[in-house]
């Protein structure tokens, strides 16, 4: 079930009328249609402000795969969700468009959703804040990377596990340990064979 979709069942379920959750998100109503159409994307405060209004995490407003009958009602979401978490394996960002089989999706706790303006195709990039206790994680996303000159080359996701950094491509899994500049830099090296930009590496540690 898509987003828009998801909206409309909830929305309904909650007797409200577009003009209704258009008043308490702050927006017009024609920018909720326009969310149930499927032609515009919620802003982020705007997605966050729904999974609070629906009482539904930002995993079953985000997943395809998920029902809103699989919803579980969260106290918290953002940051907020992240700094009340449970200690997880794994911790990074993942854009969404970087993968090529959204059941990956299922192995993620996804804590906050950002959409990046790209200046380019696509407009934006959905991009996911997440954790994941999934041991093979490295190994499972390694193996949905996009790796296609049509779709914008080697995309990489870039993730944390303790002091241990992982920057991951199409079948292959780099790492580090933090503060290893050496160690960091032979991943850097790799990178650029990948014809990586020196300021896309500038990942967060």
């Amino acid at each position: 079930m898509k987003l828009s979709e998801k909206i409309i069942e909830l929305r309904r379920e909650n007797g409200m009328t577009q003009e209704e959750l258009a008043a308490i998100c702050h927006v017009s109503r024609q920018s909720v249609s326009k969310w149930e159409a499927d032609i515009a994307l919620p802003e982020t405060e705007k997605l966050l402000l729904l999974g609070e209004i629906f009482h539904v995490s930002m995993d079953v407003l985000l997943k395809d795969e998920l029902k809103i009958n699989g919803a579980k009602e969260v106290r918290s979401c953002g940051d907020n969700a992240i700094q009340g978490r449970k200690t997880e394996e794994y911790e990074g960002i993942l854009i969404k468009e970087s993968i090529d089989d959204e059941n990956i999706l299922d192995f993620l706790h996804v804590h906050k959703m950002e959409l990046w303006n790209t200046g380019g195709k696509p407009k934006y990039w959905t991009v996911l804040f997440f954790t994941s206790d999934t041991k093979d994680f490295p190994e499972r996303v390694s193996k949905v990377m996009v790796s296609d000159p049509e779709q914008g080359g080697n995309w990489f996701v870039d993730f944390k596990s303790g002091n241990e950094k992982y920057i991951v491509f199409r079948n292959k899994i780099l790492k580090y340990q933090i503060g290893n500049q050496a160690e960091k830099e032979k991943v850097c090296a790799e990178c650029r064979k990948l014809g990586i930009l020196e300021e896309q590496m500038n990942w967060p540690e």
